[in-house]
């Protein structure tokens, strides 16, 4: 399991005003990062450099729990294009509670947020998961207001949603928050079969956090999230993602239909 484990709490606490200026201030001057460099050693895992694709993933916060950053964060999730540029992939299992106040912050490093804090909406989840909690259905999506009159994916842009991709075909790179560090790691590598729904990569340091991490390709196409098996590992340098297939396709289509 790669979610910290959070406690939604009853009191409803706000977003404090500093949250607000942090808003105000990263979405009218957060410019994004130089373009990527592309992956580096396969199989590496280092701090994530600040690049056009890496500012596109961020961490999750449960702002019930108290103000944002304070309360820490406890899941990963990024933004994938769509027709109203307002929407997040993530692990079904970091998104299927209670908490009514969850916010998103890409790009997020060292306590600051210079792309905004983002409010999470509507989600939708297979009903696999709902049902189930069946660990092929753990993949989800999340609608996110918009800040300042400005789009999410018009401040960070967006990875392309993928499902139907051939497990392994590429290396992918995965990119993540670990629960015990302020920056986002990543590591870039083939990923293989665990079973018929169910891929694996080896990537060491993966712990706690990282769930809903995007398994992108070399065109910027998410083909896996951390997630599925173990929901996403029970070992830090093994991690999961469901086989993006025909659920997960159906998914996105209810999602981009809701936004």
């Amino acid at each position: 399991m790669k979610r910290t484990s959070r406690i939604s709490g009853t009191s409803g606490t706000s977003r404090m005003a500093l949250f607000g200026a942090m808003v105000l201030l990263a979405v009218t001057s957060a410019s994004v990062a130089a373009a990527d460099d592309g992956p580096g050693p396969l199989g590496v895992t280092a701090v994530a450099a600040e690049t056009r694709q890496s500012v596109r993933v961020g961490a999750l916060f449960d702002a019930d729990r108290g103000s944002v950053p304070a309360a820490g964060h406890y899941c990963t999730a990024s933004v994938v294009h769509s027709p109203q540029g307002n929407l997040l992939v993530t692990a079904a299992h970091c998104v299927d509670g209670d908490a009514s106040d969850l916010v998103f912050a890409p790009g997020y490093r060292d306590g600051k947020a210079p792309y905004g804090l983002w409010q999470v909406g509507e989600r939708f989840l297979p009903d696999g998961w709902t049902e189930g909690q069946d660990e092929d259905s753990d993949v989800a999506f999340a609608l996110v207001a918009d800040e300042g009159g400005k789009r999410i994916e018009d401040v960070v842009g967006a990875n392309r949603f993928a499902p139907g991709t051939a497990t392994g075909a590429t290396a992918v790179t995965v990119t993540g928050y670990p629960d015990s560090g302020e920056a986002p790691i990543s590591c870039s590598d083939k990923p293989s079969a665990h079973s018929p729904t169910q891929q694996r990569i080896g990537c060491p340091d993966f712990t706690g956090g990282t769930s809903g991490s995007p398994w992108v390709n070399g065109d910027h196409e998410v083909v896996g999230v951390l997630g599925g098996y173990e929901e996403g590992g029970s070992t830090a340098d093994v991690s999961y993602s469901v086989v993006l297939g025909t659920e997960a396709a159906e998914l996105y289509r209810d999602a981009v239909g809701g936004g």
